[in-house]
């Protein structure tokens, strides 16, 4: 995660704006696919998670870590040297907490996550 703005709530929603800049350089890019580079979903998911797990623990969540992946759509392809816009939306839910994902580059958007992760959403 290259940068966030701090995340807002009102005591059980937490929303928050990071981004992620994708390296032309990644190795990633070399076997997906040679000629024509994307960066992988599974990478996307990965940048989801890292977000949502920074945001919630700068927010005050103890430890929190991801229990499961309920939903990940895509929408867009990602190049090297694209800007990942990740706007989340963390929520208390069935004992955990549910994070829904937008995920956009300069074209538009890219890609919707549903994440669970474990604890509350600080109050």
């Amino acid at each position: 995660m290259d940068r966030s703005k701090a995340p807002a709530g009102d005591g059980h929603v937490l929303t928050a704006v990071t981004s992620v800049a994708i390296d032309r350089t990644e190795p990633v890019f070399a076997g997906h696919y040679p000629d024509f580079p994307i960066f992988p979903g599974v990478c996307i998911v990965e940048c989801v998670q890292r977000s949502a797990l920074a945001v919630a623990e700068r927010s005050g969540m103890p430890e929190p870590r991801l229990i499961a992946v309920e939903s990940a759509r895509f929408l867009g392809a990602v190049h090297p040297g694209d800007l990942l816009t990740v706007r989340l939306q963390l929520r208390d839910h069935e004992g955990g907490v549910r994070c829904q994902a937008k995920v956009s580059t300069g074209r538009g958007d890219a890609a919707s996550v549903r994440l669970r992760l474990s604890g509350e959403v600080a109050a």
